[in-house]
């Protein structure tokens, strides 16, 4: 694809994501690309993010730091901030689907039963610990709920039933270790990855008719492209006002990069088939929109000035609640699994 807004597969995109905000974060720019082009577009969520941080400071107040800790509540809060995201990243509501793959009815499906600790309950977030800068891994105490722990086939099954029904060209998700980490984004990889298996199958158990069509999209980053867009964040005027201000700190350009990052030479290698850049200029302000309707969990989402940052190949930042910068790069990119869908591809051909 070349580096526009518009796609070029046919066929609609599935984003899967393990909690609201992920979809805007890590594919926001995909997402809304197809969604302006007029193309079928969902999301699939896994948890609803119960045991998240909620931001509430001087410099971007919500009011809701009561959330934090009540999970119930904190879940019912961001079905909110997810909704209000899809309809900016869709331009309207109702124009991305979505579904929370918990609420997914396999009941007609000829799936193996559900095990007795996953059957009728939701999946529900499994915490994370910062292990390194931009690195995170599993909770010290994850509950005996936590996604990452559901059985691989209960959860996969779920997920083929949406691929069967809604046949998509893509089904895009993140790398092999979560993009940075998380055991939630980790085990969705995962999931999507069996999915993907059990929907093409036509011996899976699974209900509907099997569907190979799609490929998998896995969210990645240049490294070279990534250093850059951390130093020219560092450079720019207002972000560094913006940091004095909110007590900002700046990623180090030099420090270990998150798992998603890639050498340019392994993307380079992979060729032009199985690398997939997608313009997110074209749709910066739906993506920033997207970026602010998640104000517990994203502050100071801002677009940068082409005073600020001129050919820099920064858009704008964003911070978490771990109060650093992050730069929104001029594209995404997503790495292709081509044996994957050589694989899946046959898989169905012989049905």
């Amino acid at each position: 694809m070349p580096a526009t807004a518009a796609p070029a597969r046919d066929g609609g995109l599935l984003a899967v994501h393990a909690h609201p905000d992920d979809e805007t974060l890590a594919t926001g720019a995909l997402l809304a690309s197809w969604a302006a082009a007029g193309r079928p577009v969902a999301v699939v969520t896994c948890t609803r993010g119960e045991r998240g941080e909620v931001i509430d400071t001087p410099s971007h107040p919500t009011g809701l730091a009561r959330l934090e800790g009540d999970g119930p509540a904190l879940a019912a809060h961001r079905e909110t901030e997810l909704a209000a995201a899809l309809a900016a990243l869709g331009g309207a509501p109702g124009v991305v689907g979505h579904t929370f793959l918990d609420a997914v009815d396999t009941s007609e499906a000829r799936v193996t039963a559900p095990s007795p600790a996953t059957a009728g309950r939701r999946f529900e977030d499994s915490g994370m610990a910062w292990v390194a800068p931009g690195v995170a891994g599993p909770a010290h105490h994850a509950p005996a709920t936590a996604f990452a722990r559901v059985p691989l086939d209960d959860a996969a099954a779920r997920l083929a039933t949406v691929v069967r029904a809604r046949r998509p060209a893509v089904v895009a998700t993140y790398e092999e270790q979560g993009g940075y980490g998380h055991p939630d984004h980790v085990r969705t990889h995962a999931v999507t990855v069996r999915a993907l298996a059990l929907a093409a199958d036509p011996d899976a158990p699974v209900d509907g008719e099997p569907w190979g069509g799609a490929e998998l999209w896995r969210a990645v980053a240049p490294s070279t492209a990534l250093r850059a867009g951390r130093r020219a964040l560092a450079a720019a005027p207002a972000a560094r006002d913006l940091a004095a201000r909110a007590g900002l700190t700046f990623p180090d350009p030099d420090e270990p990069l998150p798992p998603l990052a890639r050498h340019d030479a392994e993307l380079r290698d992979a060729g032009p088939r199985d690398v997939v850049p997608v313009d997110a200029a074209a749709v910066l302000d739906r993506v920033l929109a997207a970026m602010r309707a998640h104000a517990t969990q994203v502050q100071h989402a801002t677009r940068a000035s082409a005073v600020e940052a001129p050919d820099s190949g920064l858009l704008g930042w964003y911070a978490l609640s771990n109060a650093v910068l992050a730069p929104i790069p001029v594209r995404e990119h997503y790495l292709v699994s081509p044996d994957l869908h050589r694989a899946t591809s046959r898989r169905a051909g012989r049905r």
